[in-house]
């Protein structure tokens, strides 16, 4: 006779959740709706969760991709992934009013890309093709081959002819950990002695220290639920390290919709009657997904892993904290 698979305990990952840029990014568009009203205009999805992005389309916030489809004279926030200075620069040259949400991180990175094209280096980025991150820092390339994109191994040695002997620098998407780009940095430190690699620091402090948590988790955890929206590297990232790690583990974008049965245990319950699941959540995901979906699994014991505290807060763009003086 099979038995009812039940979960036994709930663990949560400790860091989850949001990271200081995605505060920021949110605390602007919040501050911004404040101070003018609507309509307020966000380029791209100011972070990378839909529940996030329909709160404030509620609110009146109107969320566009493309500059045109922002009215002369209006009100505009770019998003936390960083915008290319093109486009920047045609937001000026309209004359919009707007506000740059991007992460201090992601500056960071571009900071030191601009630099190294001013100083006539050839940019190698570590990093995954489309993501919005990813087209903000390419767009600092005045030529199509000034900063060369890479994901795989692959990429890199389909550069080793044209780039051999050249100075390279090389930047990384900060959603990424070293983690992710371990086996890229590897064959770029094999394949060229001409390179300069970024410090330890310009990958995103939350995404490794979210993926850390979530190796942890999978030491104690039977099934591991990660939440977030598909379109977030960073929740993906954590998704595909659980399975890395031989867990059975699933992305739970609406944990309001969310079903947990016998379906989640590899023998279907038959020998294990209670199972611990372990819980984190994408640098976007709003904390309140992480109550709703422990609510709704009714396990009668909920822990928290702790790994890591995270002390970092990122200061708002000059502009907000002058009228908020």
């Amino acid at each position: 006779m099979q038995t009812k698979t039940s979960i036994s305990k709930i663990v949560l990952a400790q860091p989850r959740g949001f990271c200081a840029g995605v505060n920021r990014a949110i605390e602007i568009v919040d501050i911004a709706l404040e101070l003018y009203g609507t309509p307020l205009y966000v380029r791209h999805e100011i972070v990378h969760n839909h529940h996030v992005v329909n709160d404030f389309k509620s609110r009146g916030v109107i969320f566009v991709e493309v500059l045109d489809e922002v009215p002369d004279g209006a009100r505009l926030v770019f998003s936390a992934h960083g915008t290319s200075p093109e486009v920047l620069e045609r937001a000026r040259a309209r004359g919009l009013q707007f506000i740059d949400a991007v992460c201090p991180l992601v500056t960071k990175v571009h900071l030191e890309i601009a630099r190294a094209l001013k100083l006539g280096k050839q940019v190698v980025y570590i990093g995954h093709k489309g993501h919005q991150e990813v087209l903000g820092a390419m767009g600092y390339a005045e030529q199509d081959r000034d900063i060369l994109l890479v994901e795989t191994v692959e990429d890199v040695e389909a550069l080793l002819p044209e780039l051999k002997d050249s100075p390279l620098v090389v930047a990384t998407q900060t959603t990424l950990s070293l983690d992710d780009t371990a086996k890229v940095v590897a064959k770029l430190k094999e394949s060229f002695t001409d390179i300069e690699f970024p410090k330890s620091d310009d990958i995103c402090y939350a995404t490794q220290n979210r993926q850390d948590a979530v190796k942890e988790l999978a030491k104690i955890a039977d099934y591991i639920l990660i939440i977030g929206s598909k379109n977030s590297s960073n929740t993906l990232r954590l998704l595909e390290l659980a399975r890395k790690l031989g867990k059975q583990a699933e992305l739970v974008p609406n944990p309001d919709e969310f079903e947990f049965n016998s379906r989640h245990c590899e023998d279907g319950g038959r020998n294990n009657p209670g199972i611990v699941v372990g819980i984190s959540s994408g640098a976007s995901a709003p904390e309140f997904l992480v109550e709703t979906l422990v609510s709704k699994l009714g396990a009668k014991q909920v822990e928290t892993l702790e790994y890591k505290e995270e002390h970092v807060e990122f200061p708002l763009p000059l502009e907000l904290k002058k009228i908020n003086l």
